[in-house]
């Protein structure tokens, strides 16, 4: 059962069970892309740079979601997108050049290695001085706007 205050509550041999909505926070940046976004946006920001590069695979709501938070802050996005480019766009990738994100294709094997000093030396290369956010905006940083789901919770719990 759904109730206004954006729970989903049910009860079940004295187990009360309760469910945040935190999909209802915006329409594509929804859940906790939101909150993982928020403070590398503002750290994006603090480093004076005007570009965002994520990663992600052609059905990525965090690509989607980094587009269509680069439309609304004024920022640029780049989206190094797993895998080979079929035309036409599927709706995800579509929404995303929709909203201004510049996509690129990297063969599987290439994409795994993106976490290493090499490959992220060689996007700096490529694209210049760029904010680089992990596949599904995962870092330090998201970690301290999760913490901030928890305060929003408004009901007793243990």
């Amino acid at each position: 059962m759904y109730n206004c205050s954006g729970y989903i509550a049910g009860s079940c041999n004295n187990v009360n069970l309760f469910m945040k909505r935190i999909d209802l926070v915006h329409p594509v940046i929804s859940g906790n892309k939101w909150y993982k976004m928020k403070y590398n946006i503002v750290e994006m920001k603090n480093l004076g740079l005007d570009t965002l590069l994520t990663f992600g695979g052609a059905f990525s709501n965090h690509i989607h979601a980094t587009a269509h938070a680069g439309k609304i802050f004024g920022f640029k996005t780049i989206g190094l997108i797993r895998g080979e480019e079929h035309l036409p766009l599927n709706t995800t990738l579509q929404a995303a050049v929709d909203d201004g994100m510049e996509l690129h294709y990297v063969d599987r094997t290439t994409f795994r290695k993106r976490e290493t000093e090499e490959f992220l030396n060689s996007i700096r290369e490529r694209f210049g001085d760029v904010y680089i956010l992990p596949v599904g905006g995962t870092n330090k940083i998201a970690l301290k706007g999760c913490t901030e789901i928890i305060d929003q919770i408004d009901i007793d719990y243990n």
